[in-house]
Formats: C-alpha cells, structure tokens, sequence
C-alpha cells in the first residue's frame, strides 16, 4: 500500500523514534512492504518510518536507481530495523542532499565519511556493517529521521536563511509533489 509522505512541518517528523517490537514481525514486514511501495512511487532512495508517519525506528534505503552516478550502489538495497551507529569517522565529507519530507530543496551537509551501524535485516537477523561513500550518506541521512531530525537542521546559517521561503510554503501546504503527501 503506497503511504502518504508527512511534509516538513508535521510533528510526526520531529519526534525521537521508538524502538520496534521485533516479535511483531507481521506488523513490521507490512510496514516495511508499504515503505518500499512508497519509496518506489515517490522515487527516492531512502525512507524512514516516521515520514510515513509511524514512528518506530525502521528505515529502507535503496540506492539500486543510483548506479549511473555510482556503480557501486547496484546492489545497495537495506532494510534497517532498530539500528544503532557504534562508530563514526572522525573524517567528514559534504554531499548535497535533498529529501521526500522537503521536496525541491537540496543542500551541502557534512557528516562522517564512514559509519558502522547494528541492525536487525528484513529477516530480524542482527547484522553489524559498515558503510562508506553514498551510501553512508542515505543511511546517516535516514538515520537523522529517527532522532527527528531533518537534513535542513544541518545546513549553514546562510543557506538556512537563502531556504527559509521555501521551508516555510512546505510547512504551510503551498508545495506540490509527484506522490501522495501529507503535512
């Protein structure tokens, strides 16, 4: 079922996430199926729970529509149930980054270079791994949702002020999107 996607403004993405019941894995493997219907519609590469508004700690990233600007992503697709960071670089790059939540707006944000990051799959096994380049930069931004933050947090004082319009006709439900939203 393709969920709708909550817009910057909403609460829903402004809340610290709850962890997941791993023993209701009916629940979750729907939630996850909806989230990947969703995230293909939308045609993002990454989603976190909260976006479609449930706020438990589950994310999907998928950077398999990537592979023309990183080949390296071809077979990049991760479901992340509960996942915790246990290390970062101290090394940082910047990225543009844009997101489904805050659509049409994109800008440079500096996070570690290289992550490790525990979690329970798709398939509730726990796995450890660790992530580098792009996709470290789609699991930290989705990771960020989880902690209700969003990448426009992390922006310069001046570009925050250059998209201050911007945020502000998203929050106030003057923006349209390709897919199903909701503030």
């Amino acid at each position: 079922m393709i969920l709708p996607i909550y817009l910057y403004g909403s609460e829903k993405l402004r809340n610290v996430n709850a962890e997941a019941d791993l023993q209701d894995k009916e629940g979750l493997t729907k939630l996850i199926a909806d989230m990947k219907d969703t995230l293909k519609v939308a045609d993002g590469c990454g989603l976190a729970a909260p976006q479609v508004g449930v706020n438990l700690r589950v994310v999907i990233v998928d950077g398999s529509d990537l592979t023309d600007t990183y080949d390296y992503l071809k077979d990049f697709r991760r479901v992340m149930i509960n996942p915790v960071i246990l290390e970062e670089s101290e090394e940082t790059c910047d990225f543009s980054e844009g997101c489904l939540s805050v659509p049409g707006i994109y800008a440079e944000v500096t996070r570690p270079s290289k992550i490790k990051v525990e979690y329970y799959d798709e398939n509730f096994e726990k796995v450890v791994e660790e992530f580098d380049r792009f996709g470290c930069r789609m699991v930290q931004h989705e990771l960020s949702h989880l902690e209700g933050n969003l990448f426009v947090d992390n922006v310069s004082p001046i570009r925050r002020k250059m998209i201050a319009r911007k945020l502000q006709a998203i929050s106030k439900g003057t923006v349209q999107t390709r897919y199903k939203s909701k503030r």
